[in-house]
């Protein structure tokens, strides 16, 4: 079992109510797993969330494991996971919208940033980086900074900034874009057919400042580029993952998947393969945010490919590194 020890590290998985169940501490102490993202579900208020966070940081340290990555995704308006008496923020075009929108995202970001530290929680999966237009059906616009490449570089960066020097990582998502989606992939796999020169001139350009601004983690979208790889989503490529975002963009920090519970990835597949199939592609940690049956099938693939030799150990060390720089920064 040890040389496998630390594959737990390389998943976020969901705690199912608003204390620490058995089922989180069997995978903590069982499987090693040793980070978590909030939903709705898990928070009444701030002492309860604040509890629920110190309880799952001391189960952690109980079995020797490291601190763990607590994630959420607080982008503010129709993404949002906090009620009041958190700070209720606008959606990121509105913000992005205002007479100043510089000191808007800013103060959101600071923000935020100061509510999720004293909650416990360290990682923030903000901002979205996607390049929207209004008006025509996309389902990211009111998530988006807006339609002008540039500017949502520059806001999203001021957003990284703001959470990052506040003591909370960034993830900026979701790559390599998903302004031109018109289906959810909570429901259904899009399908984006933007031509390689538009996602080169419109949908990397925000992620080429985040990475610029030092953004911590990157995420995984769950659609498929007709111009960039015509049969695979996103999350699932090895030519998006490794080839665009490692190779040609110089991302070395941490690529997590988007969750792999989705419509657009479970009707076509399970959970598991999907697993093995994202970490093979070039993605470091593996995002299971519901049933923790899945998490244990995932985990039980990837070990079994680990076994086999189809995945290799120092493979499994460069993610555990890049998961290991995220956690000496801010957890």
């Amino acid at each position: 079992m040890s040389k496998f020890a630390q594959l737990g590290q390389l998943f976020m998985v969901g705690i199912p109510g608003k204390d620490l169940d058995d089922s989180t501490l069997r995978l903590i102490g069982e499987r090693g797993i040793n980070n978590f993202i909030i939903f709705k579900r898990n928070v009444d208020n701030p002492e309860q969330l604040s509890q629920l966070c110190t309880d799952v940081k001391a189960a952690c340290q109980q079995v020797k494991l490291p601190p763990p990555l607590i994630a959420i995704d607080q982008e503010g308006g129709t993404v949002a996971r906090l009620p009041v008496p958190f700070t209720q923020f606008a959606n990121a075009r509105q913000l992005a919208g205002s007479a100043d929108p510089v000191a808007a995202l800013a103060d959101y970001a600071n923000t935020c940033a100061r509510e999720l530290v004293q909650a416990g929680i360290n990682m923030n999966l903000a901002p979205v980086l996607d390049v929207c237009p209004a008006g025509q059906g996309f389902f990211m616009e009111k998530r988006s900074l807006g339609a002008d490449p540039q500017l949502v570089g520059q806001l999203g960066s001021r957003v990284i900034k703001g959470l990052q020097g506040g003591g909370v990582a960034a993830c900026g998502k979701h790559f390599p874009g998903l302004g031109a989606a018109k289906l959810d992939p909570h429901l259904q796999l899009p399908v984006v057919a933007r031509a390689l020169s538009e996602i080169r001139e419109f949908d990397l350009v925000p992620f080429q400042k985040a990475i610029a601004a030092d953004v911590a983690a990157i995420m995984t979208s769950h659609t498929i580029y007709e111009h960039l790889d015509a049969a695979t989503p996103a999350t699932l490529s090895k030519h998006i993952l490794t080839d665009l975002l490692r190779s040609e963009l110089g991302f070395d920090g941490l690529i997590i998947t988007d969750d792999l519970e989705m419509g657009a990835i479970e009707n076509e597949r399970t959970v598991s393969s999907a697993a093995v199939q994202a970490f093979t592609a070039g993605a470091d940690m593996i995002l299971i945010c519901h049933e923790h049956e899945k998490v244990c099938q995932a985990y039980g693939s990837l070990m079994e490919e680990i076994s086999a030799g189809r995945v290799t150990l120092p493979r499994c060390a460069k993610s555990l590194a890049r998961v290991d720089a995220v956690r000496q920064r801010f957890a």
